[in-house]
């Protein structure tokens, strides 16, 4: 019986052994990641100052970077929040003290953060919208960057990091890719004209990144994360927006509420921000979305 009872004490003890080794090579690896240096050639995206650009700027960060960044660009707390894993601020990305322009020493740290996914100093940040914006054209970032940098400062300190188990589970691939690691990093980038035309509205909403939760078929279904259990509407002509008209689809966007009486859920669906598109862009936008194919959730 003692022997029984001391190998499986062995057992156990070795196994124990076993998990924490690869624990600590795992934190090691998530580590490597988050500490690696990037380089990447300068894109020469061109910054303008004129004030039509800088409407252009405006318009576009009030409709995007403002889903995640908040209405003032200021930043929000505990963007990213999980408990024992980490925690991580959406960034401050006006000039203000704690601001991303307040460190960001020339316009090609703005091209680097927002188009390649790494900081002032060349190491990644954890900024998932960097998958979407790699697709924002030269002209459309060069604006909004115009914009950036003579926006309202906001004065606010955001910060985070990642906690030594969510480094861990980094290490061990658990995140997947960080976007930097992930994006194509091309340069040059082009848009289709602008103009009420599906293709300009597909464009619109990549930028939008509407596909990170109604997925890449656009048919909804279950939320990207599993701990959230409210379903995500699918908005192919499968769906109920298969039935709305243009003018219905619009005023959805604009008052969160669909033709069918059912509010929009703010936390999840960011109509404040997608409700100052354009009637035109949110046309185009429309025509995209009846253009898919009809998928069946």
């Amino acid at each position: 019986m003692r022997t029984t009872v001391k190998w499986i004490g062995i057992v156990l003890g070795s196994l124990i052994g076993l998990l924490l080794a690869l624990a600590i090579v795992f934190l090691i690896l998530g580590n490597m990641r988050l500490n690696k240096s990037y380089d990447f050639p300068a894109d020469n995206v061109v910054i303008p100052t004129d004030e039509a650009s800088l409407e252009r700027g405006k318009h576009i960060a009030e409709t995007t970077c403002a889903q995640c960044h908040g209405a003032d660009l200021g930043g929000v707390d505990g963007w990213f929040k999980m408990e024992g894993v980490g925690e991580i601020d959406a960034s401050n990305l006006t000039t203000g003290s704690g601001g991303v322009g307040s460190v960001y020493a020339s316009d090609e740290d703005y091209v680097r953060a927002i188009r390649h996914g790494i900081d002032a100093d060349g190491k990644p940040i954890f900024m998932p919208a960097v998958l979407v914006y790699q697709h924002m054209s030269d002209e459309d970032l060069g604006a909004v960057i115009a914009y950036l940098k003579v926006a309202p400062p906001v004065e606010r300190v955001t910060e985070g990091s990642f906690d030594v188990m969510g480094k861990i589970m980094l290490g061990a691939g658990l995140f997947g890719n960080l976007p930097v690691e992930e994006v194509s990093h091309a340069s040059n980038v082009t848009a289709p004209e602008a103009g009420v035309t599906a293709e300009y509205g597909e464009y619109l909403a990549t930028l939008g990144d509407c596909a990170s939760c109604h997925g890449a078929d656009y048919a909804g279904g279950a939320y990207p994360d599993p701990a959230i259990t409210f379903p995500v509407p699918n908005i192919t002509p499968a769906g109920n927006i298969g039935a709305w008209t243009e003018q219905e689809f619009i005023a959805a966007m604009r008052t969160g509420v669909t033709p069918e009486g059912k509010p929009l859920a703010p936390t999840f669906m960011p109509f404040g921000a997608i409700g100052k598109m354009s009637d035109d862009e949110l046309k185009a936008v429309y025509l995209f979305l009846k253009s898919l194919p009809a998928v069946e959730k």
